[in-house]
C-alpha cells in the first residue's frame, strides 16, 4: 500500500494553487472541472509520479468548523519534508508567508509551521 492522493481542504481553490505552486514550489498534476469545484492535484517536483496533494474545496458543512478547530489548537492539516527547515524558513518568510511556530527541534527532529493563507497549519520537517 502507498500513499496515492491526500487532501487538503481549501476555501479558494485558485487561490490555494497559486499559493501551492508559486510560493511552495509545487507542481499541478490535474485540473479536471467537474461542474463548480475542481479535481485539483500538485505534487513535488522531483516526484511528478509521486503523492499528489488535493486541494480540495471545503464546502461540506463538516469541514469549516474542523478545519477551524484543528487551527486554533494549531494543529497542522498536513506535514510536508524539507531538507532544511531553517532555510526553507527564511526562504517563505521572505515570501510573505505567516509562521505560528518558528524553526523548533523536537525529538532529534526540526520543524516549523506556517498558515497556507486557505485556512491550514502546514507543518514542514526536516527528518
Amino acid at each position: 500500500m502507498r500513499i496515492y492522493v491526500t487532501s487538503v481542504f481549501v476555501d479558494d481553490q485558485e487561490k490555494a494553487l497559486d499559493f501551492y505552486t508559486r510560493v511552495l514550489g509545487f507542481q499541478k498534476k490535474h485540473d479536471v472541472p467537474l461542474g463548480g469545484p475542481r479535481w485539483l492535484t500538485v505534487v513535488a517536483p522531483e516526484q511528478p509520479e509521486g503523492p499528489q496533494v488535493l486541494l480540495e474545496p471545503d464546502g461540506h458543512p463538516a469541514v469549516g468548523p474542523y478545519k477551524k478547530a484543528l487551527a486554533d489548537d494549531g494543529i497542522p492539516a498536513a506535514s510536508f519534508a524539507v531538507d532544511d527547515v531553517q532555510a526553507e524558513h527564511d526562504r517563505l518568510t521572505a515570501l510573505g508567508v505567516r509562521f505560528t511556530q518558528p524553526p523548533t527541534e523536537m525529538g532529534g527532529n526540526t520543524t516549523a509551521v506556517f498558515d497556507d493563507t486557505c485556512g491550514n497549519l502546514i507543518q514542514i520537517i526536516a527528518l
